[in-house]
């Protein structure tokens, strides 16, 4: 699970995350952090909306290469 300290420095600078759901790329979700509590996040996807993510999955800036988590 992401801490709430990489979580704010996400939102602090404002760069693009991704984050990775599953073994699939087109499944992940690229936004800027919004907001978070003890068990989801707040993603603003560039077209404006908002999606709440679990905080168990893979959060990463969008400009890092993909990882393979599920190999």
């Amino acid at each position: 699970m992401i801490s709430d300290e990489e979580l704010n420095a996400f939102r602090v600078g404002g760069e693009k995350v991704r984050v990775v759901r599953d073994s699939e790329k087109s499944n992940d979700v690229r936004g800027i952090v919004v907001a978070w509590d003890e068990y989801q996040v707040l993603i603003r996807r560039p077209n404006r909306n908002v999606v709440k993510l679990d905080r168990k999955y893979f959060y990463q800036l969008a400009s890092e290469p993909r990882p393979d988590l599920f190999a």
